[in-house]
């Protein structure tokens, strides 16, 4: 297979705003030994993206500096170790950094095939929530059938996913959302009550939903201004995942004895430092048992816009107004 020379990619010209992002031209990379090479046909935008665009969220040494977490695509070129997967097989990839390019490197370990029926947007829009989710909701989290969980940002990518993921695994979900058309999002998507919290506290709402005892895990982006009310939020040996800090990562003077008295967890994580070892481990998980999922239609994305890859300032744009339900997804034109 002949390659170009060149790709179109987006570079991010200084840390800013989204009209930091440019539309430029550069050297294709090649796959290390363990790596394939994608062709791609459709990148996620993320919250990471947005961070990292702004200049708070580095990659890891020897990643592309480019942005773009997230990639589905062809496979055009494979590593001498690759063993998994051939030219022209069609993958999407949790990548370590690139995504927002004509092509990209990625892990052989942290790609996928295509679920069954999926086009490359819809499995562009994949990987990065459900690896988070997984490892989250189901790792640090240890939700199980039968318990309660609160789910923030309940019409975000992340929300999305875990409302669907965890429905499906049997559990009671409970999700919050800004305004009445999101809460009703939430319930389509699955979840058993969803609160408008800028009209409630979702504190007092979940102990009412609960009869008190209130829910086995939260998973929350928001951070800081959400902590109190997410520990008020919890039952006896509940689980507070921590996912990101849009609300600031400070807490300021509170009470910590609940966390002792009803033996909570209070844990988190972030996706883009760990080994390709554990992020392989989490792909060999969703591959065993989510994919069945996405590949019946049990669950899966939902798309809100889809912009081309040219107009990933316009995508940011969207993705800070939270204005979006679902995904944000750029497309490659070949």
């Amino acid at each position: 297979m002949t390659l170009p020379a060149a790709m179109p990619i987006i570079i991010a010209d200084g840390a800013g705003g989204p009209e930091v992002l440019k539309p430029s031209t550069g050297p294709l990379p090649s796959p290390k030994p363990d790596e394939v090479l994608i062709r791609v046909m459709a990148a996620g935008v993320n919250r990471p993206d947005v961070a990292q665009r702004m200049g708070a969220y580095p990659p890891p040494p020897g990643a592309s500096p480019l942005i773009g977490l997230e990639v589905s695509g062809e496979v055009v070129a494979l590593g001498d170790e690759v063993t998994g997967y051939k030219i022209g097989d069609r993958v999407c990839a949790l990548t370590n950094g690139g995504g927002y390019a004509g092509y990209c490197v990625a892990p052989e370990a942290q790609t996928l095939p295509w679920p069954a029926g999926y086009d490359a947007i819809r499995a562009g829009a994949v990987p990065e929530t459900y690896f988070t989710v997984w490892a989250n909701l189901f790792g640090h989290g240890r939700l199980v059938p039968g318990e309660r969980v609160l789910i923030h940002g309940g019409t975000s990518g992340i929300g999305v996913t875990a409302i669907q993921l965890a429905k499906a695994f049997g559990a009671t979900v409970y999700a919050t959302a800004g305004s009445d058309e999101k809460v009703a999002a939430c319930l389509a998507l699955g979840a058993d009550a969803a609160i408008n919290y800028r009209t409630e506290d979702f504190a007092e709402r979940v102990k009412a939903l609960t009869g008190g005892r209130g829910v086995d895990v939260v998973l929350d982006m928001v951070g800081a201004s959400y902590f109190s009310k997410n520990i008020r939020s919890l039952a006896m040996d509940g689980r507070l995942v921590m996912i990101a800090f849009l609300g600031g990562s400070k807490v300021e003077a509170m009470d910590l004895a609940p966390i002792m008295t009803r033996r909570l967890t209070v844990t988190g994580s972030t996706m883009r430092p760990r080994s390709t070892a554990q992020k392989g481990e989490i792909a060999a998980a969703l591959r065993a048992k989510v994919w069945p999922l996405l590949s019946a239609g049990k669950c899966g994305p939902v798309v809100h816009k889809v912009f081309p890859l040219a107009e990933a300032a316009a995508a940011h744009a969207l993705m800070e107004s939270s204005a979006h339900i679902g995904k944000i997804m750029l497309t490659v034109a070949e």
